[in-house]
């Protein structure tokens, strides 16, 4: 069973048009803090990040921001984390987060929250990393991806034993299950049609 005891967490800075999105947020964020489990995310107090963040310290759980400074320039940092970490960039704050966190969760995002979710997944295929990467579907809003997903394992362009590396439930319950009992992929990436 894996030792989680801080997770990222990657997710928009906007809230979306679904009410669930920001509901679904920030019951993750208070789940996390009553489990005493840090949150690890991008240190923002808008969108679904924020939603996050307030759900944790509502149950007086450990939050650490990472934020770049050209970023919390604009006035957009949480001013009532536990911990708030000023990097230089993008690529600096993700560094951060990893080294700080056992896995990540993913919630619903635009083209940050992928980039931040497929960079993770691409060490973790090349085995830079062993860490859990969870993402929780709020109202379906993976699932095109998941399917996509699978399109690039029919074709011979994404082994399944690397497709199965992403962890998918809607319910933060099972998913935490899910996250404590991964193990990864053993295998290294290279696809070759004897390994198919």
């Amino acid at each position: 069973m894996n030792n989680i005891q801080a997770l990222s967490i990657f997710c928009g800075s906007s809230s979306g048009n679904d009410d669930a999105f920001s509901s679904e947020a920030f019951y993750l964020g208070k789940y996390l803090g009553e489990h005493q489990i840090t949150v690890v995310y991008g240190g923002a107090k808008v969108g679904l990040m924020g939603s996050v963040a307030d759900g944790a310290l509502t149950a007086n759980g450990r939050v650490i921001g990472v934020i770049p400074d050209f970023i919390k320039n604009k006035e957009i940092a949480h001013e009532g984390l536990t911990e708030l970490i000023e990097v230089k960039s993008m690529h600096e704050r993700k560094t951060i987060m990893h080294e700080k966190s056992d896995g990540a969760i993913i919630l619903p995002g635009g083209f940050g929250t992928l980039d931040e979710m497929f960079e993770l997944l691409t060490w973790g295929q090349l085995g830079l990393h062993t860490k859990p990467i969870g993402i929780l579907n709020t109202s379906g809003y993976y699932d095109d991806l998941m399917r996509f997903l699978d399109s690039m394992v029919t074709k011979n362009l994404l082994r399944m034993s690397n497709r199965e590396m992403i962890l998918i439930s809607n319910n933060i319950e099972d998913l935490h299950q899910q996250m404590l009992h991964y193990d990864a992929p053993l295998k290294a990436k290279w696809i070759t049609q004897e390994q198919v």
